[in-house]
């Protein structure tokens, strides 16, 4: 007696299974840049890192004496692997099986890699390429009923957001449930002219009497990473492996951990002396708000997350004297640094991610208020800003801010973080207060302007006296500002701060969970 027959039909469905949905398919998949899910697992992980599970799950086909005839693989794949030496869970659709669809998928498969994410408390990177389990209408013919719509296992994957990280990459043409299961992950990315993100596809666009649109024109990735609901876009499927390779080098691999800490190359007292020169005198002209991030900060290390939305804000990653924290900062260059609707939602989904994962947070302040003017009323600016400066309030790790230029108004009140005590230091081109003099000064003096026989003489003369005592050293006197620094040793004075956060920062869960 052996088991070489069992053994035999054990090697040989494990075959059928990495032949996915065939050869015409797979040639199809690559015909159109896309790489299969197998290739696609392969290329971001460590090589021979990963362990498949359910592998030999799919339909099978029998003949009467019970022998295999066919066997279709199911269009999921997951398991464990590691990224950079770290463990993780990977799973992915396989388009070359009906497209992603639910029909040919066994559903248990994505609930196990969800709940084992959950459970062992790993991070999770999907790769989506089609419905992403959701059904197709011939799932109806198949199972004989229609089904009340519900998504099993969400509230998994949402507990998951709380626990570890998670990435999701579009690299196909992504819709219905799959469109959700990209959007809820702390990082995400989609590839460029061969992925696309919708609700639902040109068919049923059509159908709804809602015109004829391509793919492209309904869910490209310049509309979604224009709108916020992808956080970036890669060139290739190959550059998105590597911003989510980097995107997790800087979270640990759980809540209960803490960021790993780099060993910094970088000397923490190195100067910049071209920071002293960056912000012009003149407050009308602007300057690169980046240069000043990647000259403070570990060389190399400023990782940008949704350059292309909420664009007068800055957010992403860095490193302070190699430990990780969380960056945002105005820019002067789109709407002067007023804060927009979409830059409120940006920085909310930053200081939600710092706190989830134990990030410090920095903020390089040059903020003119909220953006003013009709649209910016008609897109609820002040809500969705009353909302940031809640979620700046509650985040549960230190804050550092720097002052380059300006702070006014409400949303330049975020130099500080509510109810807490932090570092403050300021530029000496500081400039603060409830509005610019420059917008409110001929409201505030106008009974004066009007009786005096040369106005525009006279204005200019209260704004020279107005000027000598806006100077940021007044406020230094009073102890309204704490430190005035030279720009060229702003590094010093951060990596001295993070130094002592780091000590402050405690492992576990925050008191409250993650929002997609």
């Amino acid at each position: 007696m052996s088991w070489e027959e069992e053994l035999q039909e054990l090697t040989t469905r494990g075959e059928l299974a990495e032949a996915m949905g065939g050869t015409e398919k797979v040639a199809r998949q690559h015909h159109f840049g896309k790489l299969t899910i197998r290739q696609r697992v392969d290329a971001i992980v460590d090589p021979g890192s990963f362990h498949e599970i359910g592998k030999l799950a799919g339909v099978g086909e029998y003949d009467d004496a019970g022998q295999l005839t066919a066997f279709t693989p199911s269009n999921f794949i997951f398991g464990t692997a590691s990224i950079n030496g770290r463990p993780v869970i990977v799973s992915g659709d396989d388009f070359t099986v009906r497209g992603g669809s639910a029909d040919a998928s066994i559903a248990g498969k994505r609930h196990q890699a969800e709940g084992l994410a959950l459970e062992l408390k790993l991070p999770h990177i999907r790769l989506i390429d089609g419905m992403g389990g959701g059904g197709s209408v011939k799932t109806i013919e198949m199972a004989g009923r229609t089904y009340i719509p519900r998504v099993a296992g969400w509230e998994t994957i949402v507990q998951h957001l709380a626990v570890a990280p998670s990435v999701s990459l579009a690299l196909g043409s992504v819709a219905g449930i799959g469109a959700a299961r990209v959007t809820t992950a702390h990082y995400s990315v989609i590839v460029k002219d061969t992925a696309q993100m919708m609700i639902a596809g040109p068919a049923l666009v059509d159908w709804a009497s809602l015109g004829e649109v391509s793919k492209e024109e309904l869910g490209s990735s310049r509309i979604h990473t224009r709108n916020g609901s992808i956080d970036d876009e890669a060139s290739s499927e190959a550059e998105a492996f590597r911003l989510a390779q980097r995107f997790l080098s800087y979270l640990p691999n759980h809540v209960d951990e803490l960021p790993e800490r780099l060993t910094c190359l970088d000397p923490t007292d190195r100067r910049s002396e071209t920071l002293n020169d960056l912000v012009p005198k003149n407050p009308r002209k602007v300057y690169k708000m980046r240069r000043a991030i990647t000259e403070v900060v570990d060389e190399d290390s400023f990782f940008e997350i949704g350059r292309q939305w909420g664009k007068s804000i800055i957010t992403g990653l860095a490193r302070l004297d190699g430990i990780s924290v969380a960056v945002f900062a105005e820019d002067p260059m789109i709407y002067g640094g007023a804060w927009t609707a979409d830059a409120c939602r940006k920085l909310i989904r930053l200081c939600d991610l710092a706190s989830t994962f134990h990030l410090p947070l920095v903020h390089l302040v040059d903020c003119p208020g909220f953006l003013i003017g009709k649209q910016s009323e008609e897109t609820g600016t002040i809500r969705l800003g009353s909302t940031a400066f809640a979620a700046l309030g509650q985040s549960t790790v230190p804050f550092c801010s720097v002052v380059i230029r300006k702070a006014f108004g409400v949303a330049g009140a975020a130099n500080t973080k509510p109810g807490a005590h932090h570092f403050r230091f300021s530029w000496p081109s500081g400039d603060w207060g409830s509005l610019p003099i420059e917008g409110g000064i001929e409201v505030a003096y106008k009974a004066e302007l009007a009786a005096a026989e040369d106005p525009e003489g006279h204005l200019a003369e209260i704004k020279e006296r107005l000027n000598r005592v806006r100077s940021p050293f007044r406020s230094a006197e009073f102890f309204e500002i704490e430190d005035i620094i030279e720009p060229a040793t702003t590094r010093a004075h951060l990596c001295h701060w993070a130094n002592l956060a780091y000590r402050a920062l405690t492992p576990g869960s925050s008191q409250f969970g993650y929002r997609p």
